[in-house]
């Protein structure tokens, strides 16, 4: 796929926890293999356990009955702590042949609290943890490095954790999707790609979403959406479309949201439907967004973070000035590339060679002593999804 110039801004405690989870998980059956993580194959989103089927039992036997392998509980809100994520029942659904992952929604402002109700879930037996951070965490890249320390001070560095949030990253400047996909951070990253909240056609949000998550380098589990009554050819295409991309698997919003003619949708096997994509499949996600002169945003915090990796020193301040763009063409020039000073396809490929420098914002010694970079004072270009505190 041909880069774009893409719009951006201008202006362990738990030790026994994660026995758990290895012996749930080995219990589950068969491990799926994409990325070998339980965000793999088919998931289905659960808000309220009450609105969606009320019991284990009833859960495990309907996904059972349309190929859903993972689902996905609210265990969360800020810091008050669901009782309906509890071990009786995640213990409940594994027996059901489940794998059992829990999401909550943070809002930023007591963020060592939020992690510890996360990190709560985990002891309850949480195959996975997704942080569902939305609007609320736009420019709050201090309380985002909090969250993040504390929840790994609790689960540990390699428990599988998850972010879910906006798609649109160029719309979203301000949002430190560097700190929540960063070093330490989640390793998954499940966009909201509701095409139809957003007014798009199913191709299109997909080749969006992965041009410009893409330089993250997190694998990608698209979140499609069951409510708002998509079309069954909607809801095919977005799973055919998941195998193209190489996505390990892909989750619907929400359980109490769909069907019975959308659950025939997203259970039924598709045509030669392994699991698995071949590399041509795959190569439908290659490219990535065109990042120059005058942008500004997270997009630009990453690649500073990526040139301090190489050692072109720049300040990390969100803003792609006449600096950034001596340090682009110097590394350009380095690694044998034209040196144009704008990131292409070609200079993120060897940018990404290496890990991003971390920035601590919540510590002392982060750049100037600054708690964000400057770019986290611009505000969203567009909500392409409504604001609806508490869900996905």
């Amino acid at each position: 796929m041909q880069a774009r110039r893409t719009q951006l801004a201008s202006c362990p405690r738990t030790l026994l926890a994660g026995v758990a989870v290895v012996v749930a998980l080995a219990l589950a059956g068969p491990a799926a293999p994409a990325h070998g993580s339980p965000l793999d194959g088919n998931g289905v989103w659960i808000w309220y356990v009450s609105q969606s089927g009320g019991s284990a039992e009833k859960i495990a036997k309907k996904a059972n009955k349309h190929n859903v392998d993972t689902v996905l509980v609210k265990s969360s809100d800020a810091g008050n702590y669901w009782s309906q994520f509890s071990p009786g029942l995640v213990q409940r659904l594994h027996q059901g042949g489940l794998d059992v992952c829990a999401w909550q929604f943070v809002y930023g402002k007591d963020p060592r609290p939020e992690a510890r109700k996360g990190a709560q879930a985990v002891e309850n037996g949480a195959d996975c943890l997704v942080i569902d951070a939305e609007s609320h965490y736009e420019g709050k890249y201090k309380a985002a490095h909090r969250y993040i320390d504390e929840l790994r001070d609790h689960v540990g560095k390699d428990y599988p954790v998850a972010l879910a949030s906006f798609p649109y990253v160029d719309y979203h400047p301000s949002f430190p999707y560097s700190v929540f996909l960063g070093k330490g951070g989640a390793q998954f990253n499940v966009p909201q790609m509701y095409w139809k909240t957003i007014g798009t056609s199913v191709r299109r949000v997909y080749s969006h979403t992965y041009e410009v998550n893409a330089p993250y380098d997190r694998p990608i589990f698209p979140l499609g959406q069951t409510y708002l009554n998509p079309s069954r050819k909607q809801v095919v295409k977005f799973r055919k479309l998941g195998r193209k991309y190489d996505a390990g698997g892909v989750s619907w919003w929400s359980w109490q949201e769909t069907h019975g003619h959308e659950w025939r949708w997203i259970g039924k096997k598709l045509n030669n439907d392994t699991g698995q994509a071949s590399a041509s499949q795959a190569s439908a996600a290659a490219g990535y967004p065109v990042v120059g002169a005058g942008d500004r945003g997270d997009l630009v915090v990453w690649t500073q973070q990526l040139l301090e990796a190489h050692d072109h020193s720049v300040e990390i301040d969100g803003t792609y000035g006449d600096e950034m763009v001596e340090a682009v063409r110097a590394f350009q020039a380095a690694t044998g590339l034209a040196p144009t000073g704008a990131v292409d396809d070609a200079t993120w490929r060897e940018l990404l060679t290496r890990e991003p420098e971390p920035v601590n914002w919540s510590r002392r010694g982060s750049p100037a002593g600054a708690s964000a970079p400057d770019s986290a004072s611009l505000e969203a270009l567009r909500f392409e999804l409504p604001l609806t505190p508490g869900r996905p």
